[in-house]
Parts: C-alpha cells; sequence; structure tokens
C-alpha cells in the first residue's frame, strides 16, 4: 500500500512538474483568446506529441531501482520500530505488574523506573518522528531524480524531433496513437540508464 502511494506521488508529481514547464518554457504563438489559439495551432501546423509519464514511470528501470530501495528502507525502519516499541511495551507492562503487586522496594523506586519508562517511550516517538522525516525525504529526492531524468530525455528526444509541445499524456483526454512518444522515449531512458549501472 506504502509503495503504491509512492508511486502515485511520483506520478503526481511528475505530471504537475511536466505541465508547469510546458507552460512557462513552450513557445507562446497566436493570440490569447482560445479561438485565436485554436487558429493558430491550424495555420501553422505545430508538431504536438505526449507522454504518458504514468507509464514511464512504472516502467522505467531507475523508478523501479528507487522503489525497490525505498521499500527495503521503509520495512527496514518499520522493523527497527516495532521492535523498540514491543520491548517498550512489555517493559511498561512489567512496571504495572510489579506496582500493583508490591514489589518496588521504595516509591522512590517505583518512581525512578516511571521516569525511564516515560523517557523511552519519548525516545520511541522521536525515532518515529526522524524515521517518518527521513521516508518522506527520501520520496521527495527519488520523485526529483525521476522528474529530472525525464525532462532531461524529453530535451534530448526533442533535439531532433522539433516538437513544439510535449504534451503529459495524462492531460490528454483525446490524441492519436501517432502523437505518443512514450515508448520512444521510455527505450531511451532506461538504455541510458542500463548503460550506465555497473555490472
Amino acid at each position: 500500500m506504502k509503495g503504491t502511494s509512492l508511486i502515485v506521488s511520483i506520478v503526481l508529481f511528475v505530471a504537475i512538474a511536466v505541465l508547469y514547464v510546458l507552460h512557462f518554457t513552450g513557445s507562446a504563438k497566436g493570440g490569447s483568446s482560445s479561438d485565436n489559439n485554436n487558429a493558430a495551432i491550424n495555420r501553422n501546423g505545430l508538431k504536438i506529441a505526449y507522454v504518458k509519464a504514468d507509464s514511464v514511470i512504472l516502467n522505467y528501470k531507475l523508478a523501479e531501482f528507487l522503489h525497490d530501495d525505498f521499500t527495503k528502507k521503509q520495512e527496514a525502519y518499520a522493523g527497527e520500530y516495532a521492535t523498540r516499541r514491543k520491548s517498550f511495551e512489555k517493559d511498561a507492562a512489567a512496571f504495572q505488574e510489579k506496582v500493583q503487586r508490591g514489589g518496588f522496594l521504595s516509591e522512590q523506586r517505583a518512581v525512578q523506573e516511571r521516569d525511564r519508562l516515560v523517557g523511552m517511550e519519548q525516545e520511541i516517538l522521536k525515532m518515529d518522528q526522524e524515521l517518518s522525516a527521513k521516508l518522506g525525504e527520501m520520496q521527495n529526492t527519488n520523485s526529483q531524480q525521476v522528474l529530472d531524468s525525464l525532462l532531461s530525455a524529453l530535451k534530448q528526444f526533442n533535439a531532433g524531433k522539433k516538437y513544439d509541445y510535449i504534451l503529459n499524456g495524462s492531460s490528454v483526454l483525446v490524441g492519436g496513437e501517432g502523437d505518443n512518444i512514450t515508448s520512444e522515449v521510455l527505450k531511451q531512458m532506461n538504455s541510458k540508464y542500463t548503460a550506465n549501472t555497473p555490472k
């Protein structure tokens, strides 16, 4: 479930970033009204293509590697937290039992043990927050790395193709399959990743 949320987060992040980049770096042709823009597209014969960013994310080898690495760290963190929590709960139960049967030699000794358990619980809560922050930072770094790879691949791809616009396929409601360059871009990205990955 958490792995799926990572993929969804990356897809949404890439989709927004691609739209943002295209919006602010695309060359504006035609007038400001929507009719003028449509007329400009028809008159000037703009070359438009689209990429299904979610498909790239799901099939890009770097994204798969980052997802697997993230999942392993997430499981390791969850295991570490569960172990510490279980140990605390065991000590807390033993403390409660000892208090109920009057097992402490003095009230001061009971207070010391209670304070130790409170400190232990605070450490566990702090650890949980730190691990969650690390995972969130890692997720953001992974998303940015995949986005950078996609944008770099699109620039390189478009150097020879000279498209006026390359859109995110999730925003395209109707489009010709001939304008879908997802498989070409993905092939290029995976080839580059494989070539740069040590055997």
